[in-house]
């Protein structure tokens, strides 16, 4: 009886508006037994047949609200008496229908729900509501409604058949606000892929050019809803006939946002659609996407026409061909080809790259796309360019050709991804020079196949020997690109047996002949001429050497490496194409030998470091010490340089046992001579740096192969960022170790490289470099932080979180050291950290504003964009942190502002804008 009248005085506080915190504790009371849902009911009595609409709509509120929170604890007998009452209140004052939806809201939640009721449940919705004449929160209930009967009573719902569908759509048409259309396109979808019956694709009618809501304080993007959307058009190939008119009326209408939308919604219908659905558009699909290609008016609907035109030939190469039928492929790319081929007979022309674009996207979607269009492309680019006598006509010719030659390649390898075009390729102002380096790139791009490679290679070698001549002022830089083909080639012959037999015999023998022989000659000279002895043209031999060399081919490296080992150790020219040299070449005579011979000791470094560890290198032991002795007697740094390459690179591969021990202990003895500082001696700080230099690489070498001398050396090093000389170099070498090298001791060049190494090393020294920072002087703390900084810069994210409250402190202190290279090293570091370790970051929330907001006026223009890209992080941290930072913040970005660099304005306008959002709605 008690509980009765708790019931009845619960019911009573809530509809007079007294209690409205009744429902929970009714709610507590169904689901601890205490009370059912019909008893609440039947207490309600009264309220729920008023004569006055507010009263019933309280007591419809009540029970609605308790439902929502107790609907799992409902008995089957209880949900299908409350469903039939609430499906009847549908029809009640208009003012109760909100609270009736929220009641049917929870029923439809109901795993008890009995058979037959979800069906009566959704006629009466479709019939009793205007769905678009509700509050917005109502409308997102009907939708609940209608998805959760979906989740759950998919088969009953079918027995609508087009009913339901013809309910759903005439109950979101007219949608407008976009959380419920989210929602009402993810139904959408639903219907689509669960085969619901539709009625005449009315699902469509909806188009994806949506306009975002001003000021959508829910943050839902245009984006969202149109993917949404899309999703739902092409859930399936039964719209292709309702969508694709649609799709070709938007892409004749003028606005630019609705034709990249379509345009991105074909290329979506394209991943199903075949030739069936497809074949009754085609023409004025294309008609629409030529028109807009040939058009421009924006780079972004260029790009999504292109990709639109690929996506329709992989549909159509996808799609099957019957044998009574014409192949629809065949007939869409002859009109592609009949609309644009005609336009490349005119090089001069602004439509001649269009053109060009819409036959590659044609051809990149497929072999028989690509084969049906070069062959009547190259016939008329090869015509054309004989035609043509210009340089420009022909400079543009060249590379429309080397696009096809790509494309070739591309479905030859089974590559993915085409080559891109690029409209705005204009020649240079020296049009001869651009179409000789354009005729050296497509010469690499068709060297496939040994015959061609026979043909294509002696001219790029007969051009290198031409530019050793020439008086232009760009050779170098023409040197390196044909270096470049080279290597490519080298790329190409890899695997290939004949191809790279070839190779080895005839191009490695050419360029060390070429490089030799210019560096005996110019040896007498103070300052070489010619373009072969400058250092970055060296370094692009050695990188067609070591491309070469790093194949694998076993027997083909190691008879050619022991003539090379030969040519340096012994002067053995023999197998060099022109040895008739004017001098010996001797590298290894220093100091005697001419620092033009010596520096060629780069392209030994590029053959012997590549090679697999299965192929030994001969007379190893001599080499090593020759190269020892050049290492640490030599004045020319990129020969000493060289040569501690190439000592890291053998050691790094060398066999493990006695005679690797034996040849690092006499390493660490020059090493440890070559390194005592004698402070009376003004010559010394060349030759110790000469002996830092090897020491360097060789701990490199060590490193990654985990030897247990690694330790040793790495010691030395951090002993030496205390060293008054070499304390910056020392600091700079952690960068080294831990960083990957581009032309040795790397995976290309089969390294000894252990997984994890750097996790290792960062284990085994950074406390050491913590301890030595804290008992350095001032002088040399700057060394140990940059040292530091390197080492943590080169760690993956994950490490480097697990170690952030340990070394924290030493970051931040780093902000405030003068060396540029250190602060942008320890910006680096912070940036990911700001981002991903918010609550650590949040308790150095003031040092980081002050330090960071001084480095943003650095000299060093990275270090203010890195700066200005840590404030932007900032903004990440908890609100309650930075909030009271914010206008000293934005006071103080107001002068980046004016950067005399335009990529610090514009970082300082994002972080800026960011500050300024803090603290508002939605932010």
């Amino acid at each position: 009886m008690a509980a009765d009248m708790r019931l009845l005085g619960l019911v009573e506080e809530f509809v007079s508006g007294l209690q409205d915190g009744a429902a929970k504790d009714l709610a507590t009371g169904v689901i601890d037994g205490k009370c059912t849902a019909l008893e609440i009911v039947e207490a309600l009595g009264k309220c729920l047949t008023n004569s006055e609409p507010r009263t019933r709509s309280r007591g419809i509120q009540l029970l609605s609200q308790v439902l929502l929170l107790s609907y799992s604890s409902l008995k089957q007998k209880e949900v299908e008496a409350l469903a039939i009452f609430y499906i009847d209140r549908l029809k009640d004052h208009y003012i109760i229908t909100p609270y009736v939806l929220q009641g049917l809201k929870a029923l439809s939640m109901s795993s008890v729900l009995p058979e037959g009721l979800a069906v009566i449940m959704l006629k009466a919705l479709f019939q009793e509501v205007h769905v678009q004449s509700l509050m917005q929160s109502d409308r997102h209930s009907v939708y609940s409604i209608i998805s959760n009967l979906m989740d759950t009573r998919e088969q009953e719902l079918k027995t609508l058949e087009a009913d339901f569908t013809f309910g759903f759509i005439q109950a979101m048409d007219g949608e407008k606000d976009p959380r419920n259309l989210l929602m009402a396109f993810q139904i959408s979808r639903d219907i689509v892929v669960n085969n619901y019956e539709l009625e005449n694709g009315q699902v469509s009618s909806q188009f994806l050019c949506l306009e975002k809501p001003p000021n959508d304080p829910h943050g839902i993007s245009q984006e969202e809803l149109v993917l949404s959307l899309r999703s739902v058009l092409t859930a399936t190939p039964r719209f292709a006939e309702f969508l694709l008119p649609l799709l070709i009326e938007k892409l004749d209408s003028d606005v630019q946002s609705a034709k990249v939308d379509s345009l991105r919604t074909l290329t979506a219908c394209c991943r199903d659609y075949r030739k069936k659905e497809l074949k009754e558009f085609l023409p004025a699909l294309w008609h629409s996407i030529r028109r807009e290609v040939f058009q421009t008016a924006s780079e972004k609907i260029e790009t999504e026409g292109l990709a639109a035109l690929q996506a329709l030939s992989t549909s159509l190469s996808k799609s099957v061909i019957d044998a009574d039928a014409e192949d629809s492929l065949d007939t869409f790319l002859d009109n592609v080809l009949q609309d644009c081929k005609h336009h490349l007979c005119e090089p001069d022309m602004k439509l001649v790259w269009p053109s060009a674009k819409l036959l590659q996207a044609a051809a990149s979607a497929s072999y028989r796309a690509c084969s049906k269009i070069n062959s009547c492309i190259f016939p008329l680019l090869l015509e054309q360019f004989n035609k043509h006598k210009q340089s420009s006509q022909r400079w543009t010719i060249l590379g429309i050709l080397k696009i096809f030659i790509k494309l070739i390649h591309k479905w030859d390898r089974d590559e993915e991804e085409p080559m891109e075009v690029k409209s705005d390729d204009k020649p240079p102002a020296s049009s001869g020079n651009a179409l000789r380096q354009r005729s050296i790139q497509a010469l690499a791009a068709i060297s496939t196949h040994p015959s061609i490679v026979k043909r294509t290679v002696p001219v790029l070698l007969q051009h290198l020997i031409r530019l050793q001549k020439g008086s232009s002022g760009n050779e170098g830089d023409t040197a390196i690109l044909t270096c470049q083909s080279l290597q490519l080639v080298a790329e190409h012959c890899r695997g290939a047996g004949e191809s790279s037999q070839y190779f080895h015999q005839m191009v490695i023998p050419c360029l060390l002949g070429l490089a030799i022989q210019t560096a005996v000659q110019d040896c007498g000279c103070e300052v070489p001429l010619g373009i072969l002895c400058e250092e970055q043209v060296i370094m692009a031999f050695g990188t067609v050497i070591s491309t070469a060399y790093s194949d694998g081919e076993t027997e083909l490296a190691s008879g050619t490496i022991s003539q090379i080992v030969a040519l340096y150790l012994d002067g053995d020219v023999s197998f060099l194409p022109e040895n008739n040299l004017s001098r010996k070449f001797q590298p290894f005579q220093s100091p005697d030998s001419p620092w033009p011979q010596t520096q060629l000791i780069a392209l030994l470094q590029a053959a012997v470091c590549s090679l697999p560890k299965n192929i030994t290198v001969p007379q190893q032991e001599k080499l090593l010490v020759q190269l020892m002795e050049l290492a640490c007697t030599s004045d020319h740094r990129f020969t000493y340089t060289s040569a501690a390459k190439c000592i890291a690179g053998l050691i790094n591969k060398y066999p493990a046992g006695e005679q690797l021990d034996s040849v690092l202990q006499d390493v660490l003895k020059k090493i440890d001579s070559g390194l005592e500082r004698n402070a009376g001696d003004c010559t010394q700080a060349t030759s110790r740096t000469r002996v830092f230099t090897l020491l360097l690489w060789l701990t490199k070498a060590l490193v990654l192969r985990y030897h247990s001398l690694a330790a040793i050396l790495t010691d030395k090093l951090i002993q030496l960022l205390t060293d008054p000389d070499l304390g910056t170099d020392a600091a700079d070498g952690f960068s080294v170790l831990v960083s990957d090298s581009s032309d040795v001791l790397n995976k290309a060049t089969h390294a000894d490289i252990r997984i994890m190494y750097r996790q290792r090393f960062f284990t085994e020294n950074v406390p050491k470099l913590v301890q030595g920072f804290h008992s350095a002087s001032e002088d040399n703390k700057s060394n140990y932080l940059k040292a530091l900084s390197h080492v943590l810069n080169s760690l993956p994210k994950q490490v480097l979180m697990t170690e952030l409250p340990s070394l924290l402190t030493l970051l931040l202190e780093a902000l405030s050291c003068s060396d540029q290279v250190v602060q942008l090293s320890t910006l680096g570091c912070l940036h990911p950290l700001l981002l991903d370790a918010t609550q650590t970051m949040s308790l150095h929330v003031e040092t980081l504003v002050n330090k960071l907001l001084n480095l943003t006026s650095s000299p060093a223009m990275k270090v203010r964009i890195a700066s200005l890209q840590c404030m932007h992080a900032l903004t990440k941290l908890p609100p309650h942190v930075i909030l009271p930072h914010k206008s000293r913040v934005i006071q103080a970005l107001a002068k980046p502002l004016d950067d005399k660099k335009r990529l610090v304005r514009k970082e300082a306008v994002r972080a800026r804008g960011e500050w300024f959002l803090l603290g508002s709605p939605g932010s």
